[in-house]
């Protein structure tokens, strides 16, 4: 039976929830997905009727921030306490994680998190476990002990590093009891826990501990805790630090997907840039980071790029190259040194986070999100650094230690229960024309299945406005392209590769058309849809392939062709000959771009009515009266002359884009795919 906070009649867990959204919505208390908190309560065993003490916990992997009840692990919170009867010591700790299953109250709830014995062991109604930089400065300070006692007093303890688990929960209920006046601990290199009676009282002294280290670093740190500025590490002005971001990002994500692709996220936070130009940089990045869940996403220590702002591109691409295959054997003899018989297989050698003096910070993941909340987490690191030198000396966790929680047994096991990722994650799709139409449908169905989408329109707002309906900016952006201006066409590839770090995959959609015969077609039609078909097709290919090879992860490219490009049908000249041009790019460029792995397909629909954008805007009415039909019933007309009668619709050629781009034809370039319903006529020969 599922338990639910209405069932049991109890407002304690749904305090709970309020308490974490709270403290988990303000970036000052705790990174994203980071800490946990908890309360202790009675509710009405529906089995027996009666009363029972009851143990909430926010499970593994949650959000405080975002926290609901299906997010909350329940545990009886007798049979949680008993298992001090049965731990067989720190050696073994790691079996206790299992032993929370047979403590669970009803089901439905989340998995128990490796913290779980903090929060039950610690004899307290309300317990908070948060990761915030101020805290934290103090913990990983050489002085940590020392500060604590100077800046808190009695009424916060220290505990010495020790790695999440039993243990440490024994640890502190221990150090909570000895000290009976305290309302929370500094955790070493690692974060803070505070507690209470009542769940605002919980609440009040973690914002206590937390707002209390931030002052007291605030009042006697150092001002230029990171050294003075180096000359030429300043960073550049804003036009051309993005600029350079953008020259130097395929680059960079060729380096951090070595082993595998990844997605980007560019930072270029003022204390980001701050850190980069000071003298204690290299010092401080190659000491890592301390607490588990920053090292967790952005690896132990960043790649660090030792040239100055000044320098070239190219001097600086160069360099990138050579540090990469350095960090590379660093992260080698790190994973060496320190496994045994037991540690799961090395995952990957590639930097996370890569730093640039003077422009910012490149961070790594599978997907936007996970790249995004990386850079996030380096710059709680940052903070940390920054608190901790101001006040000390900083001092994080051993390399050993790291490497204990980097490839612990139960990390391991919580990667392996992820969910098998879509077909397209991991992958930067850039469509033009996707405001409406097939644009649309293909940036749709790409998002679907995991890509991240730009989309490219004539019509910025409209861009923006069919961005944010596929979900926020960690799934799709919008941006302005003029596709027949070359200028405009770079412009809106940098934008792609500072918001996702690269591309992959771009879909030629952009078009136009105007239905006439020669004689009246004039040269200013001709010039128009030439313009945006052929020459905006040449221009975002020409673009885009510089980053796909120089990425040199392969790629797609998709020319939305046409029907006409095969067929000589009546009045179409001008669009038909675009058309016929854009399908022979398609030829031409899949021989030259094969050598870089990159594919080049195109799709010839035909009578696209139902939300088109060029039909709706007089091609439609253009084409029914050539035909001879009704404008509404333009659509079944050209259902009516095919093989099939079926109409076409914009999510059928989103469904060929999908099949081109995805796992089945990796070995398909060249070709044309008819979404036409059966043209007999259109049959390529």
């Amino acid at each position: 039976m599922t338990q639910s906070i209405a069932s049991t009649g109890t407002s304690t867990a749904a305090q709970l929830i309020e308490r974490s959204n709270r403290l988990g919505q303000d970036k000052k208390n705790t990174n994203y997905a980071g800490g946990n908190t908890s309360a202790k309560g009675s509710a009405i065993d529906p089995v027996t009727g009666e009363s029972v003490e009851l143990l909430w916990v926010k499970g593994s992997g949650g959000d405080l921030g975002t926290l609901t009840e299906k997010g909350l692990s329940t545990l009886r919170l007798d049979r949680m306490r008993s298992l001090v009867d049965v731990y067989p010591g720190v050696d073994r700790e790691d079996e206790m994680v299992a032993a929370f299953d047979y403590c669970l109250h009803g089901k439905g709830g989340a998995a128990p998190s490796i913290d779980t014995a903090m929060h039950g062991l610690v004899n307290a109604n309300h317990v908070d476990h948060l990761h915030p930089d101020s805290g934290i400065a103090i913990a990983t300070a050489k002085d940590g002990r020392e500060l604590t006692a100077k800046i808190f007093g009695g009424k916060v303890a220290w505990v010495d590093w020790r790695r999440p688990g039993f243990q440490l929960g024994l640890d502190i209920a221990r150090i909570k009891d000895e000290n009976p006046q305290a309302i929370g601990c500094i955790l070493g290199g690692h974060g803070i826990t505070a507690w209470g009676d009542t769940s605002d009282e919980s609440e009040a002294n973690s914002l206590w501990i937390i707002d209390t280290a931030a002052a007291y670093i605030q009042e006697h740190g150092e001002l230029e805790p990171f050294g003075a500025v180096v000359p030429g590490f300043e960073a550049l002005a804003d036009s051309e630090r993005r600029t350079r971001a953008a020259a130097l990002a395929p680059t960079i994500r060729s380096l951090a997907s070595a082993d595998k692709p990844m997605v980007g996220h560019y930072c270029d936070d003022e204390r980001v840039l701050d850190f980069l130009s000071r003298e204690k940089l290299a010092q401080l990045a190659a000491l890592g980071t301390s607490c588990p869940d920053h090292f967790l996403r952005t690896k132990i220590k960043p790649l660090v790029l030792d040239l100055p702002a000044s320098a070239s591109i190219e001097e600086q691409l160069e360099r990138l190259k050579e540090l990469h295959l350095e960090y590379r054997e660093d992260y080698q003899r790190y994973y060496e040194n320190h496994k045994d018989e037991n540690s799961p297989a090395m995952r990957g050698a590639d930097p996370l986070i890569v730093l640039v003096p003077g422009v910012g910070m490149f961070s790594y993941g599978a997907n936007k999100q996970t790249a995004r909340v990386a850079g996030e987490f380096y710059l709680n690191a940052i903070n940390v650094m920054r608190g901790a030198e101001a006040l000390s000396t900083y001092t994080p966790i051993s390399d050993a230690e790291k490497f204990r929680i980097e490839y612990w047994a139960l990390e391991e096991a919580k990667l392996q229960r992820m969910p098998q990722p879509k077909s397209h994650a991991g992958r930067i799709a850039l469509v033009t024309g996707a405001a409406s139409g097939i644009g649309k449908a293909v940036a749709k169905r790409l998002a679907a299945e995991g890509a991240c989408v730009v989309i490219a329109d004539l019509d910025l707002a409209k861009a923006k406005e069919a961005a944010a309906e596929l979900g926020g900016t960690d799934v799709a952006v919008g941006v302005a392209a003029n596709v027949a201006d070359a200028s405009a066409v770079q412009a809106a590839i940098d934008e792609a590769v500072l918001a996702f770090g690269g591309l992959d995959l771009v879909v030629n959609n952009a078009g136009l058309s105007l239905s006439k015969p020669l004689l009246e077609t004039t040269e200013a039609d001709w010039d128009l849809q030439h313009d945006v078909m052929a020459k905006g097709s040449f221009l975002v290919s020409k673009a885009a392939a510089k980053v796909l090879i120089e990425q040199k992860l392969g790629g797609d490219i998709i020319y939305i062709s046409s029907k006409n490009s095969v067929f000589a049908g009546p009045n179409n000249i001008a669009y038909s000959a675009t058309k016929a041009d854009q399908a022979h790019q398609v030829r031409l460029l899949a021989v030259e771009l094969g050598e870089h792995g990159v594919k080049v397909n195109g799709i010839n629909p035909d009578g696209v009515v139902r939300g088109s954008g060029i039909f709706s805007s007089g091609w439609g009415a253009q084409r029914a009266a050539t035909y001879g039909v009704a404008e509404e019933d333009l659509g079944q007309f050209y259902a009516n002359r095919t093989i099939l009668k079926r109409e076409v619709i914009p999510e059928n050629i989103a469904d060929a884009v999908y099949v081109l781009t995805g796992p089945e034809l990796t070995r398909t370039t060249g070709l044309h795919i008819p979404v036409d319903s059966g043209v007999a006529a259109a049959f390529l020969r």
